[in-house]
């Protein structure tokens, strides 16, 4: 079961690690990156960070899609974190997720500063918007004891 869609562009750090994984009773991370499987140096730091007695599982978008559609991860308590908010909304549209979290997204050139650890270029405030519009919950925070901002509020 999904419990929770999250975009942090870092996947797998201490906030995810601790904080998250154990508020939601995850007992498995499935990080999906469609860069990430061609970064040793990356992949080898995440690996630093994997809780103890949590399954971690990288795939693509498209290797997650099958991974979950195949029924192999419904016996876990699935907490998944997207590199992106496409993918996350890809995710979220294919299974019927209705919330999303959004936690870091980095600031770049032609992003506007929406939360102190969000910033959207004008596509991914179009996703979001989109996400909103078809009736998912769509919001801001970065550790479960912070207060949520809902998106549609500061976009």
């Amino acid at each position: 079961m999904i419990k929770m869609i999250r975009v942090d562009y870092r996947l797998l750090h201490g906030q995810v690690a601790v904080s998250w994984t154990g508020t939601l009773g995850a007992d498995a991370l499935l990080l999906v990156s469609d860069t990430l499987k061609h970064d040793k140096l990356r992949l080898q730091m995440l690996a630093l960070a994997k809780p103890s007695g949590v399954n971690v599982v990288v795939k693509d978008t498209q290797g997650a899609i099958d991974v979950i559609k195949s029924g192999k991860t419904d016996n876990y308590t699935l907490f998944v974190i997207c590199e992106t908010v496409e993918i996350a909304a890809k995710l979220a549209r294919t299974f019927n997720i209705k919330q999303v979290n959004l936690g870091n997204i980095s600031f770049a050139k032609g992003k506007e500063k929406i939360s102190n650890s969000i910033y959207i270029n004008n596509d991914e405030r179009q996703t979001i918007e989109e996400l909103i519009d078809a009736g998912v919950d769509v919001f801001i925070q970065m550790v479960p004891t912070e207060n949520r901002i809902e998106a549609k509020n500061v976009i």
